[in-house]
C-alpha cells in the first residue's frame, strides 16, 4: 500500500497525542521535569510535521507498517502501568517500535516471581523486606520502574522513556485518583498486573474521557487475559495489512455497466464486492481510464476473473480496453468497542477471542475463572486496598476460588465437570508466578495492540482475549513443599507452577541455537530467565555466520549501536550472560551445514537435548530437520512474515519431522519474459538486479582470473556454451571500454543508458513491429506482451508514479560503481554530471539484421539448447585472448567486484532506476527505492511484536517436552501454533503423528517411521559379525549392503573378496572402498541395507541402520 493511499484514508484521530502532562513524569537525564517535557513536546511536533524516518533502522519493520504509520507512532505516547514481567516485555517491544514516549509506572519494590518475567531485573534487587506474598508486598530497594527505566531507554535513541513521577504514586499506591493524572496526553494506556476492579474501571472511565485507548493484560502462571477498549469511534485505516490486490487488464467492455476482465495467467482478481479500485497505463477505451489515476472505481464482482464497475456507462467509447493495471484502494472502517465493566459481566460471542479451536468453551470458561481469582484476591485484601492472589500450592485457596466461580457459573464448574475445576485450581495456584514464555507471548500481542491504538493500523482486539498452557501443567495441584518459592531465587515462578523437580530438568539442558538474530535473541532472553544450560550439567550452543547491522537494532534487542560489525552469537551469548550469569554459552560463527560437520558432529549432537532454529530460510531448517531425525531429537521451529508468526515443535517418535511436509518451490521468472516481455516491476527489477551482478561483479571476477591465470584457455574447457561470451566481455571491459577517468565512466554510463532503454528497444520493434499479428492473426502485442517504447534520455524527467529521477539516479549510480570496480573516485555533484553529459555524442541507431529474438519460453529454450558452432566457438575465443594485453603487462592490476547488498543505497539507487527505465519502457507502473529494495532484496518484513510472540508460544512447548510432573506427554498435549497479529488472529493444534511403514521382523508386525533405524551398538565391528547379528537378532539375511554409493556387501559379488572383507572392521571396509578415512569426530556410520527374511525368504522394507562405532 502507498503512503499516498494511506493518507487519504488515516483520518485525523483524536488519540493521537504527543506528550503526557509534564508534571506527572521524571524525565530520563538531569534536566527539570518542566525544561523536557517542554522539549520532548517540541521534538514529537518537529516529528510529526518532518515525518522523518530513520530507515536504515527500521527497514524490515516500515514493510510491515509502512511509512504513514510509523509516523503516527512516532508522534504517539504510551503509559504503562505494572514493571513485572510482562510490562518490561511490552514496554521492549514498543520502543523498538519506535513511537514517541513511553512512561512507567510501578513504585512497587521487586519480588522473586518478577525476576522470571522481567529481563533486566537481577537477584540481588530484590527488595529486602519484600515478602514473596503479592504485588504490593515489600516497601524497601528501588522500584521496578526505576529499576527498569535506563536500560529500556538504551534499546532505541528515538524514543523517549520516562518515569511516572514518585509523588503521584507512592504515598497511597497504584490507585485510579493516583493513576489518573497521568493518562492525559497518552495514545494509550496499558495495565499489566492485577489491579482491583474499582480502579481498573475508573482507568477505563477516564481513558475514554480523554480519548485515549485502554488495555488491561496481565500473566497468571500458565494463563493469559487480555482486554481491549479502544472507544466508541476507532478508525482502522488498513484491516489486515495485507498488500492492495493487484491484477492486470485483459479487456474492459464499453457495456453498462463497464464490465472487466482479468488476465487470467496473472492470477484471479482477488476482489470482493463492495471494494474500490484505480486504473493505471490502460489501452483504450477512449482514454476515459486515463485522465485521473486517483479515481476510484466501486466493484460488483461477477466471477474470479471478472468484475463490474458499479455506476459506469462506458456505452459511448469506441473501443475497449484490452491492456492496464487494477489496484485495489484499501478502505478505512470503523469499530466500536464496550468498556471493560460493560463487558465483563457478559461479554458477547465477538467479545472473546478464540486462540485454540479445539478447546471452544475455554475462552468463556477462562473468563469466569479469571473473574473468581480477581474476587477472591480483592476480598482477601480488605480494607488495605490492592490483590492478594493464593499462595503457590495452596489448596484451601484454590477451593475457595473455585467456590466463587461455582457461584458465577454451577453448570460450568460443578461437580461433573472436574476438568474445568482444574483448570480454575491450577489457576489459582500459579497466579502468582511471572513465566518469561507467557510474558513474551502476551508481550507480543499486547505490543502489536498499543501500536494498533497509535497507528489506526490493523484490527485490533475487540474485548477479551485468553490463553493457557495448561498441558504444561501437572494433573493435580503439587504438595506445597515442592512449589515453595525461596523468596530470593530467579526461578521461584516457575518452581511455583511446575515444581523443583522440573526446573531442575531446565538447568541441565543440553540446547544447540541455530541462529542469533531476532528469534535467537527472544529465545536466549526466555532461556536466560527459565534457566535452560544453567545448572551443573547443562549447556547452550548458539552459532551464527553473520555480524550485526544497524537494520538489526529494530528487532533484535540484544544488540546496541556500539556492537554494529559484531558477530551476532557473541554479541547475543554475552548479553545473556548478563541476564543471567549462570548461563553456560558457546557461542560459534559456523554455518550448519554439510561442511560444517567437522564442527557439528556426531560428538556434537550425542551430547545435546534439543535442537532450536532461528533460522530464515527453508534449506537450513531442512538440513537441522534431518539432523534431528538422524540423533533423535527434540526441534522447535519458529518463523515470521510480518504479523504473521508459525510455531512448530518436533518430538522424536511422537510427531512428524518439519521435512515431512512442503511447501511447492517459487516460481521462477521466464527468461523471454525477462529479456523482452516484462508486465511487472518484479520483472524489470529482476532484469536490474541481473544486470547488476554480470556488469559489476561477474565481469570484474572474469577479468581478475584471466589476470592471476597461467593458462586461462584451458580455464575455458569447461565452460564451452558460455566461453565465447566470457573473453568478448573481458575484451570489452579490459581493452575496448576501459575507463582512466570519472569523465569517462560517466560517459560510459550515458551509453548504457542509451543502449539499454533505446537501442535494444528499438531492435525489439524492428523484429516485431507494433502492428505485429501472430500466425492465427492476433494482435503479437497484446496480453501480457506490452509493446514498448524507446526512451529519450532527459536529466530532468520525473517517472509519473515513484517520481524520481530515473535518467539523473541512474547514470551517477552506474558511473559511479564502474569507477569503484576500477579504483577511481567518484562524485555525485549535478553541475559536473551535467558538464559532461552535455559533451557526449552518441551515436545513431541502425537495426541489426539476422537478428533472432525469442517470442516465448518455447524458443528461448530451443535457442538456449542449440548446440554451439564449437569450431567457430574455439577459434575466435583463441583470437580474442591472443589480442588480450598478457597478464604480465598488467602486473599489480585488479578489479575490485562489487557483491549486491539490498541495504547499500548506492547499489538501490541503481536497481530501481534501472528497473524504473525498463517500466517506463513496457509502460509498467514505477516504484520508488523503498518498495523496490524489498522487491529486489526478498526482503522479508519483520517486527519485534511477532517475534516475541513466537518464541513465547515455542517456549511453552520446551516446557513439555521437559515434561509434567504426575503427567505423560502424548501428542494432544503438544501445539503447533499460526498467528497473524494483524486480524488479530492466533490457532493452536495438534501436530500430526508420524507417517509409518510395515516390515515384519522376529515375526511381529512393525511400523516403522521417519524416526526409526535399526541400531547397532557393537562398535567397530567385522562385516562378518555385522552379517551374523542381523541373522540373529532380526532373523534377516542381508543380501546388499552400501555406504553411500559404495557397495560395502552383495549376494553376487566375488566370494574371494567378500571372504577377505568378513574378516575386516567395518571402518576398515569402508577406507578400503571409498579409499578416505572417516572423520575423527565421526560416532556412527549409517547403513543402506536389503535384506530378506531367513523364515519366508521374502524381502523386508527397512529403514537405514545406524552403527555406533565408538
Amino acid at each position: 500500500e502507498t503512503d499516498q493511499q494511506q493518507q487519504q484514508q488515516q483520518p485525523s484521530n483524536k488519540r493521537q497525542r504527543t506528550h503526557p502532562p509534564s508534571d506527572a513524569v521524571e524525565a530520563s537525564g538531569g534536566s527539570t521535569k518542566h525544561e523536557m517535557a517542554d522539549t520532548t513536546a517540541s521534538k514529537m511536533m518537529e516529528a510529526e510535521a518532518t515525518a522523518e524516518v530513520d530507515e536504515k533502522l527500521y527497514s524490515r519493520q516500515l514493510y510491515v507498517m509502512g511509512h504513514e504509520a510509523q509516523r503516527r507512532m512516532m508522534s504517539s505516547s504510551a503509559l504503562i502501568i505494572g514493571l513485572s514481567g510482562l510490562g518490561a516485555e511490552i514496554a521492549k517491544n514498543i520502543i523498538l517500535a519506535g513511537i514517541a514516549s513511553v512512561t512507567l509506572c510501578d513504585p512497587q519494590p521487586v519480588n522473586s516471581y518478577d525476576l522470571g518475567g522481567n529481563f533486566y531485573l537481577r537477584e540481588d534487587d530484590v527488595a529486602p523486606t519484600t515478602s514473596n506474598t503479592g504485588d504490593n508486598g515489600g516497601t524497601g530497594g528501588k522500584s521496578r520502574a526505576e529499576l527498569c527505566r535506563d536500560k529500556l531507554a538504551e534499546l532505541n535513541q528515538y524514543v523517549r522513556v520516562d518515569l511516572a513521577s514518585s509523588a503521584t504514586t507512592a504515598p497511597v499506591g497504584l490507585t485510579a485518583e493516583s493513576l489518573s493524572f497521568l493518562v492525559d496526553g497518552m495514545a494509550v494506556v496499558v495495565v499489566t498486573i492485577p489491579l482491583p476492579n474499582a480502579t481498573i474501571t475508573a482507568l477505563n472511565t477516564k481513558c475514554r474521557e480523554l480519548g485515549s485507548s485502554f488495555i488491561y493484560a496481565y500473566g497468571a502462571g500458565a494463563f493469559g487475559k487480555v482486554f481491549c477498549d479502544f472507544g466508541d469511534n476507532f478508525v482502522v485505516s488498513d484491516k489486515d495489512g495485507e498488500n492492495p490486490a493487484t491484477s492486470q487488464v485483459e479487456t474492459i467492455l464499453p457495456t453498462n455497466p463497464a464490465a472487466v476482465k482479468v488476465l487470467e495467467d496473472q492470477g484471479r482478481h482477488g476482489l470482493e464486492t463492495g471494494d474500490k479500485v484505480t486504473f493505471s497505463k490502460v489501452k483504450g477505451l477512449d482514454k476515459i481510464l486515463s485522465t485521473d489515476p486517483t479515481a476510484q472505481y466501486e466493484v460488483k464482482v461477477t466471477g474470479p476473473f471478472t468484475f463490474e464497475l458499479v455506476g459506469c456507462d462506458f456505452t459511448s467509447c469506441s473501443e475497449p480496453a484490452t491492456q492496464g493495471y487494477i489496484t485495489q484502494v484499501k478502505q478505512p472502517i470503523k469499530m466500536s468497542f464496550r468498556t471493560y465493566e460493560e463487558a465483563m459481566i457478559g461479554p458477547a460471542e465477538d467479545e472473546l477471542m478464540m486462540s485454540d479451536f479445539a478447546k471452544f468453551d475455554r475462552p468463556g470458561l477462562l473468563h469466569t475463572a479469571f473473574r473468581s481469582l480477581e474476587a477472591y484476591a480483592e476480598k482477601q485484601s480488605g480494607a488495605a486496598g490492592g490483590m492478594t492472589l493464593p499462595n503457590p500450592g495452596d489448596a484451601a485457596a484454590a477451593e475457595s476460588v473455585l467456590e466463587v466461580a461455582k457461584s458465577l457459573d454451577a453448570e460450568t464448574f460443578g461437580v461433573d465437570n472436574e476438568a474445568n475445576a482444574r483448570i480454575v485450581r491450577q489457576l489459582s495456584s500459579g497466579s502468582r508466578a511471572v513465566l518469561s514464555p507467557i510474558c513474551a507471548t502476551l508481550g507480543g500481542i499486547v505490543g502489536q495492540e498499543v501500536l494498533k491504538a497509535c497507528s489506526g493500523k490493523f484490527t485490533p482486539i475487540k474485548g477479551f482475549l485468553y490463553i493457557d498452557a495448561d498441558e504444561c501443567l501437572p494433573e493435580s495441584l503439587l504438595p506445597v513443599e515442592e512449589v515453595t518459592p525461596t523468596g530470593a531465587s530467579r526461578y521461584d515462578s516457575q518452581v511455583a507452577v511446575f515444581g523443583r523437580t522440573i526446573q531442575n530438568k531446565l538447568l541441565d539442558l543440553n540446547y544447540f541455537l541455530v541462529g542469533a538474530g531476532a528469534i535467537g535473541c527472544e529465545m536466549l532472553k526466555n532461556w536466560a530467565l527459565m534457566g535452560v544450560g544453567c545448572g551443573g550439567n547443562g549447556h547452550i550452543h548458539i552459532t551464527d555466520m553473520d555480524r550485526i547491522e544497524k537494520s538489526n537494532l529494530s528487532r533484535q534487542f540484544l544488540f546496541r549501536s556500539g556492537d554494529i560489525n559484531e558477530f551476532k552469537s557473541t554479541t547475543a551469548a554475552r548479553a545473556a550472560q548478563t541476564m543471567n550469569a549462570e548461563m553456560k554459552i558457546t557461542p560459534y560463527q559456523d554455518k550448519v551445514a554439510p561442511d560444517s560437520e567437522h564442527v557439528f558432529g556426531d560428538d556434537f549432537y550425542d551430547k545435546l537435548s534439543g535442537v532450536c532454529t532461528a533460522l530464515d530460510n527453508v534449506e537450513a531448517r531442512l538440513y537441522v530437520d534431518q539432523r534431528c531425525l538422524f540423533y533423535r531429537l527434540p526441534m522447535l521451529e519458529s518463523g515470521t512474515l510480518g504479523t504473521k508468526g508459525n510455531t512448530q515443535v518436533v518430538v522424536p517418535h511422537l510427531t512428524e519431522n518439519y521435512g515431512a511436509t512442503r511447501d511447492p518451490p517459487e516460481k521462477s521468472i521466464p527468461v523471454c519474459t525477462l529479456k523482452n516481455f516484462p508486465n511487472q516491476i518484479q520483472h524489470t527489477l529482476q532484469f536490474a538486479r541481473d544486470w547488476f551482478e554480470g556488469e559489476f561483479r561477474q565481469t570484474a571476477e572474469d577479468i581478475n582470473a584471466y589476470l592471476s591465470s597461467n593458462d586461462f584457455a584451458a580455464d575455458l574447457v569447461s565452460q564451452q556454451a558460455t566461453k565465447l561470451d566470457t573473453v568478448r566481455t573481458i575484451q570489452r571491459v579490459l581493452v575496448e571500454e576501459r575507463p582512466t577517468t570519472f569523465e569517462d565512466c560517466i560517459i560510459w554510463a550515458r551509453l548504457k543508458f542509451e543502449d539499454l532503454f533505446a537501442n535494444q528497444v528499438k531492435q525489439l520493434l524492428h523484429n516485431f513491429p507494433e502492428d505485429q499479428v501472430t500466425s492465427s492473426g492476433a494482435q503479437f502485442w497484446s496480453g501480457s506482451k506490452r509493446c514498448p517504447k524507446p526512451l529519450v534520455f532527459d536529466l530532468d524527467a520525473k517517472c509519473e508514479d515513484a517520481e524520481m529521477r530515473n535518467c539523473f539516479d541512474f547514470v551517477v549510480a552506474a558511473a559511479n560503481l564502474r569507477a569503484s570496480i576500477f579504483g577511481i573516485n567518484g562524485r555525485t555533484d549535478e553541475e559536473y554530471f551535467r558538464q559532461v553529459l552535455s559533451n557526449v555524442i552518441v551515436p545513431d541507431f541502425a537495426p541489426k539484421e539476422g537478428v533472432k529474438i525469442a517470442a516465448n519460453e518455447a524458443e528461448a529454450k530451443e535457442e538456449s539448447n542449440a548446440p554451439p558452432a564449437e569450431m567457430d566457438v574455439d577459434t575466435e575465443t583463441s583470437q580474442i585472448l591472443d589480442a588480450l594485453p598478457k597478464p604480465a603487462e598488467l602486473a599489480g592490476f585488479k578489479l575490485t567486484p562489487i557483491e549486491f547488498d539490498k541495504d547499500i543505497d548506492d547499489h538501490m539507487l541503481f536497481v530501481t532506476a534501472c528497473s524504473n527505465l525498463r517500466a517506463m519502457n513496457y509502460s509498467i507502473p514505477t516504484e520508488d527505492t523503498h518498495r523496490s529494495r524489498a522487491i529486489a532484496g526478498k526482503i522479508i518484513p519483520a517486527i519485534a511484536t511477532t517475534t516475541a510472540l513466537v518464541t513465547g508460544l515455542i517456549c511453552l512447548e520446551l516446557y513439555k517436552i521437559v515434561g509434567s510432573a504426575r503427567r505423560e506427554l502424548q501428542l494432544e498435549h503438544l501445539k503447533n501454533g499460526f498467528v497473524n497479529l494483524a486480524i488479530p488472529f492466533m490457532t493452536l493444534s495438534e501436530p500430526q503423528p508420524p507417517a509409518t511403514t510395515k516390515a515384519v521382523l522376529n515375526g511381529k508386525d512393525w511400523n516403522w517411521s521417519a524416526w526409526d533405524s535399526l541400531d547397532v551398538n557393537k562398535g567397530d565391528i567385522t562385516l562378518g559379525q555385522f552379517l551374523e547379528y542381523f541373522e540373529s537378532e532380526y532373523k534377516l539375511e542381508i543380501t546388499m549392503l552400501s555406504f553411500g554409493v559404495s557397495i560395502l556387501f552383495s549376494f553376487f559379488a566375488n566370494p574371494q573378496k567378500v571372504a577377505e572383507r568378513k574378516k575386516m572392521k567395518m571402518t576398515e571396509v569402508i577406507k578400503d572402498i571409498t579409499k578416505k578415512d572417516l572423520p575423527s569426530n565421526q560416532l556412527f556410520v549409517i547403513l543402506e541395507v536389503i535384506a530378506n527374511d531367513l523364515e519366508s525368504d521374502e524381502e523386508v522394507e527397512l529403514p537405514y541402520v545406524k552403527l555406533r562405532i565408538k
